[in-house]
């Protein structure tokens, strides 16, 4: 296997997995990276469903709400392709339906809002005041390097983000990590992007579910893999509140309010670095323990 992308290399990548191929009558082709995980990422399969709705809605009109459904796991060894269905065009709101298939059968799909901007009432929670700034923060490599065993699997992962947690990872070993409330995490892409509000909204929805479902875990002190649990994405919801930029650093504070029947619900506010609130995730999944 050949050693995967970092930093520009890594998100140039992402953006060309984020670039489907028009196959015409508003249907797009997606692919996966080469090397990775043996289903697709959820993120990946959401945010180029994302970029296919995107791709039959007025440039001026931007995406304020997304909500979509995991069905069945997708094989990333086969092209995905996203049906776009036009449900409505209205004065301020346009609403589609992105499907995603591969072997006749649908693997997700995705209802999306877009908005055209106007001026209105402006408020918002202020960002937690409690939480170290990113500099000050391990990196994923700084605390990697306490795990060698983690180091390879960590590998075959591509690394267009960068991930930075403020407390213990879901990925350490068993017994490695406390059990705490929130799950707050520094993210960033590891590069910069084209100046494309849909490009970066496209890159936010696949961020977002990097990390988010372990806030369940983080709530119990349990961690991923031996000795913890599997975990697979069922639904996924985000509403974008305030431009920004996903080539920049963003909070995202998550927790989880409740688990039970082998589901767990997370929910995740990303916030800029000056405190603006940018956009908020929602998402249940389901989480198996698995043994040691």
């Amino acid at each position: 296997m050949t050693e995967l992308a970092t930093g520009q290399e890594a998100v140039d990548e992402l953006v060309r997995l984020l670039d489907l191929e028009a196959l015409g009558d508003d249907r797009f082709l997606g692919i996966s990276p080469p090397d990775g995980p043996q289903r697709v990422f959820g993120g990946q399969v959401a945010g180029q469903a994302l970029v296919a709705a995107g791709r039959t809605v007025d440039r001026q009109r931007r995406v304020h709400s997304l909500h979509g459904y995991f069905v069945r796991p997708g094989d990333p060894e086969v092209p995905i392709t996203y049906a776009v269905e036009n449900i409505r065009d209205g004065r301020s709101f346009s609403v589609r339906r992105s499907v995603a298939q591969q072997h006749g059968k649908v693997i997700f799909f995705m209802s999306a809002s877009f908005h055209r901007l106007e001026d209105g009432l402006d408020h918002a929670e202020p960002a937690p005041a409690d939480v170290p700034p990113p500099d000050e923060v391990p990196t994923t490599a700084e605390r990697l390097a306490r795990y060698e065993e983690r180091a390879g699997i960590w590998s075959m992962v591509p690394r267009p983000i960068d991930v930075r947690y403020v407390g213990e990872p879901g990925w350490v070993p068993a017994g490695d990590r406390p059990a705490e409330p929130r799950q707050r995490v520094w993210m960033r892409l590891a590069g910069k992007l084209p100046d494309d509000p849909v490009l970066h909204t496209c890159v936010l929805t696949f961020a977002s579910d990097l990390t988010l479902l372990d806030s369940v875990l983080s709530a119990h002190g349990a961690v991923w893999g031996p000795g913890g649990f599997a975990g697979a994405s069922l639904d996924h919801a985000m509403w974008f509140h305030r431009p920004f930029r996903a080539d920049e650093w963003f909070l995202y504070d998550c927790v989880s309010p409740s688990a039970s029947g082998a589901r767990g619900l997370a929910t995740g506010r990303m916030f800029t670095l000056d405190g603006r609130h940018i956009a908020t995730a929602v998402q249940e999944g389901l989480l198996r323990r698995v043994g040691g």
